[in-house]
């Protein structure tokens, strides 16, 4: 069992960048309840998309 594990960090630790993020607190619950409520998959997709939405919308800002 150790192997997949192990295969499983590696695969991890060279395929995504980890972020941490710090809330404060009681948001946690609030975001969660939140994406329950809008559909999406889990905290990171959130997260991610909600990162991509802000680069849109940075980036269209920045070409006018």
């Amino acid at each position: 069992m150790a192997g997949k594990t192990e295969y499983k960090n590696q695969f991890a630790k060279e395929k995504y960048d980890r972020v941490g993020l710090m809330l404060p607190k009681g948001m946690k619950a609030e975001l969660l309840k939140h994406i329950s409520e809008t559909g999406d998959k889990s905290l990171n997709a959130f997260v991610m998309r909600a990162i991509e939405t802000m680069i849109t919308i940075d980036n269209k800002e920045n070409d006018e």
